[in-house]
């Protein structure tokens, strides 16, 4: 191989420098026609399942290419004998070898002329191939050009290797091409990036200071109840400036162990401490160039916010364990449901810290205060749920908006979106149950078992057509009275009818409906050790 070793260095080099087998093909050709009576190099690949023998690169020819046949058909018989050739076969010279001409037959091109050296390929991928060598008319190789061509198999097989993954990845595109338009033309819409709706109507002064900030560079603070879309508008935020082609890292403050933080945030040397068995890149350095979104930072221990403050202020920071500091560009978006300027005042959060984060707020409207983006927002999150559980696109009904209106959402949008997947399950494709995804049943809707009384006041609601308040007082007051008046609990009427406590109490305020007077339905209340406080 020794003698070899120049010409093996100069082929490897082609090989891996181009990834498109034809590229790599021509260039390896030239290279070799200096050293053998070369005309041509063909490579070929075996299809066993289709029992062809097809031609992927041609070299040389005076650069004309070939009029080889392109796709050989072989007989089913022989594929055992060509994969076993394949695996651990020699290099085959036409001129020399008379027993493996049904091989040759196969392997090389009908219309091929002169002498030939073919080689055997396998690729890790498992693929099968042949790499064929054609002389010069009135030339033949000899012994020394069969030691080159062996040392040369493997770089041809790489190429083969190369040319497999390269098909699969185009393959792979394709495909994800094709689920990505199916996907559009279901949703109707141009593009799968973050859709805000509501950005004309309820978040119209929101994404106006989106508009504002996106093309600076300052941090960014993003205040609202949880559930409001901060991650959201943090994305928008990176997406429109001009760190869009970097990174977007969001790191949840509040998830992370505190004796963990400073190793995910800053990153750590290896033998740092006990389990650093490599160095590791912080956060803050996997957001180099982009945009670190650190999510709910009301969570950050003290200690953890002065550390911060550094590389808020300079860009500057460093591994645990490490003796010199990294310099990182790094835009930081911030995010919390917690009020901040109380927790300064109380001292549970920096002071100094909080005016580097704050510089530019942006406060998020709750659901409850953009009541006129619920339709909007419902058939949005019904599309979704279509789409992700495979069921036709159904749309809220008018009687569903105004349900869904009437909510209190204390969870914001993520409750709504929730809701409309609970709702298209519940369904399965007829319908959306948006009622019982609420936990609130209809007229005519299956309710669990209940007693005499309760069943009395559904038929009574089912014989008449009901507005939608009536209905639902007497849902409520029909599972009050089961319960006693119990409202919290496991045998409460907030359990049973599978909304929040304090949802609950809200509606009955809005409906009129006293808890007290079940409360007193029940003998046993008046029993010193039975009562219950005055929340229910």
């Amino acid at each position: 191989m020794e003698k070899f070793h120049e010409i093996l260095l100069d082929v490897w080099r082609e090989a891996c420098r181009h990834i498109e087998i034809g590229e790599s093909t021509a260039t390896i050709a030239q290279l070799l026609e200096d050293r053998m009576p070369l005309s041509q190099v063909i490579i070929r690949r075996f299809e066993q399942a289709a029992c062809v023998v097809e031609t992927v690169a041609v070299g040389l020819a005076s650069s004309g290419g070939s009029s080889a046949d392109v796709r050989t058909p072989f007989p089913r018989a022989l594929g055992g004998v060509i994969a076993a050739w394949c695996t651990g076969g020699d290099v085959l010279h036409r001129e020399e070898q008379g027993a493996a001409e049904h091989l040759l037959d196969v392997i090389v091109p009908s219309d091929t002329e002169g002498d030939v050296l073919v080689g055997p390929l396998k690729t890790q991928g498992g693929l099968l191939g042949a790499a064929i060598l054609v002389s010069e008319p009135q030339q033949t190789f000899e012994a020394k050009h069969v030691g080159m061509m062996e040392v040369l198999l493997e770089p041809f097989s790489v190429a083969l290797d190369n040319d497999r993954r390269l098909r699969e990845m185009a393959s792979l595109r394709e495909a994800a091409e094709a689920d990505k338009r199916s996907l559009l033309i279901r949703l109707g819409r141009e593009d799968l990036g973050d859709t805000i709706v509501g950005a004309d109507t309820g978040l119209r002064s929101v994404m106006e200071r989106v508009e504002l900030v996106a093309r600076s560079d300052v941090p960014v603070l993003i205040l609202g109840e949880t559930g409001t879309g901060k991650e959201l508008i943090a994305r928008v935020i990176h997406r429109r400036s001009p760190r869009a082609a970097g990174p977007v890292i969001r790191v949840n403050c509040g998830a992370i162990p505190p004796e963990l933080l400073d190793s995910q945030l800053f990153g750590h040397e290896r033998g740092a401490f006990t389990g650093a068995v490599e160095t590791r890149k912080g956060w803050f350095e996997r957001a180099d160039g982009g945009t670190l979104f650190l999510d709910e930072i009301g969570e950050l221990p003290l200690a953890a916010q002065v550390r911060l403050l550094r590389i808020l202020q300079d860009g500057w920071l460093e591994r645990i364990g490490a003796h010199q500091a990294i310099k990182v560009d790094v835009r930081v978006v911030a995010s919390t449901h917690r009020d901040l300027a109380a927790m300064v005042a109380e001292g549970r959060f920096r002071e100094d810290f909080w005016y580097r984060i704050a510089v530019f707020p942006i406060l998020l409207p709750p659901l409850r205060d953009r009541v006129g983006d619920i339709p909007l927002l419902a058939r949005h999150f019904a599309e979704k749920a279509a789409v992700r559980f495979g069921l036709p696109v159904l749309m809220p009904t008018d009687e569903d908006i105004a349900l869904l209106a009437s909510y209190a959402w204390p969870g914001n949008v993520r409750e709504l979106g929730t809701v409309l997947d609970r709702a298209a399950i519940i369904g399965d494709g007829r319908r959306l149950e948006v009622a019982k995804a609420l936990g609130v049943m209809g007229p005519g809707a299956e309710a669990p078992a209940t007693s005499r009384a309760d069943t009395a006041a559904q038929e009574g609601v089912a014989q008449r057509p009901l507005s939608l308040d009536e209905a639902m007082r007497r849902h409520i007051q029909a599972a009050l009275t089961r319960t006693r008046g119990r409202i919290e609990g496991p045998q409460g009427a907030a359990a049973l009818l599978q909304i929040n406590p304090h949802t609950l109490r809200a509606r009955m305020r809005k409906l009129g409906i006293d808890w007290a007077a079940y409360r007193m339905r029940d003998p046993r209340s008046d029993h010193p050790g039975n009562q219950e406080s005055s929340r229910g």
